[in-house]
């Protein structure tokens, strides 16, 4: 079985670490638990590696947010992972900092990442890890916020939930998606 998880986020320094780049940090920290190491191949940077028999392929597409969909289709394509053995990880303004939602698939709900992801799949049918980012900001600096590092009295729920994270990441591989939205959607992380 192959599994192809997706972390979204943008290339460059100024990215680093934004709200906006948690799937990427969120995809590296899985990937570095697992001592597999990222390589600079088409469209993304990529690690592999194995659990329990399963075969993963971790990529970050290096296209940018808004063109994401093209390193997924290529990499689903190239490694053969069906479209249920996806799952992207991205950021959610909806969501509360504290929690995380794992779905079967759904609208993009205006995220330039999943839109693209639609666009190049022709479906909204894959599943999907939303990490909350909360939505404190003033009136108007929605873009500022998203692409702004984290505030310092943060920090401690982010990696807390980085770590709850990757352990749905291996559930969802280990066990299913329907299992797992049973557990991971109840989750509320808190220090």
């Amino acid at each position: 079985m192959k599994f192809l998880i997706v972390g979204l986020g943008n290339i460059g320094t100024e990215y680093e670490h934004t709200r906006h780049n948690i799937g990427f940090d969120v995809v590296k920290a899985f990937a570095e638990k697992h001592k597999a190491l990222f390589n600079s191949e088409r469209l993304a940077s990529v690690a592999k590696f194995k659990l329990k028999g399963r075969v993963i392929t971790c990529i970050l597409p290096t296209t940018f947010m808004n063109l994401s969909g093209k390193a997924v289709k290529y990499w689903m394509e190239k490694e053969k992972i069906p479209i249920e053995n996806i799952l992207v990880i991205m950021d959610d303004l909806a969501l509360p900092l504290e929690k995380i939602r794992l779905k079967p698939g759904g609208s993009d709900a205006g995220h330039n990442g999943l839109k693209s992801i639609h666009e190049m799949l022709l479906t909204i049918d894959y599943p999907r890890l939303r990490f909350g980012i909360g939505n404190n900001y003033p009136k108007g600096k929605q873009v500022e916020y998203v692409l702004g590092k984290w505030d310092e009295k943060e920090y401690p729920l982010v990696k807390r939930k980085i770590e709850s994270s990757i352990e749905v990441i291996e559930s969802f591989i280990l066990n299913g998606i329907s299992k797992t939205m049973n557990t991971a959607n109840k989750i509320e992380i808190t220090l």
